[in-house]
């Protein structure tokens, strides 16, 4: 492969890291208590469904165990 001698045709990419721009962003509206309120009830709400699922697909990530020789299943009390 050859290499160009020339300069590069795009010198305004060559400065793009330079650029600033003077476009502000509008200022950010302060949330109201319904809002804040709603906002923390949904989070609240997504926290306790994962505590919730944790605890109740904890017994079945346990291993199985089988009954010990002492106990006997309820089912068979009853013959």
């Amino acid at each position: 492969m050859f290499r160009r001698r020339e300069p590069v045709p795009f010198a305004f990419v060559a400065e793009a890291d330079r650029f600033r721009s003077n476009v502000t962003p509008p200022p950010r509206e302060s949330l109201s208590l319904p809002q804040i309120a709603a906002r923390s009830l949904v989070g609240l709400t997504v926290v306790a469904g994962l505590v919730g699922s944790l605890l109740f697909g904890m017994p079945a990530l346990q291993p199985y165990q089988a009954p010990e020789k002492g106990q006997h299943p309820q089912a068979a009390e009853g013959r």
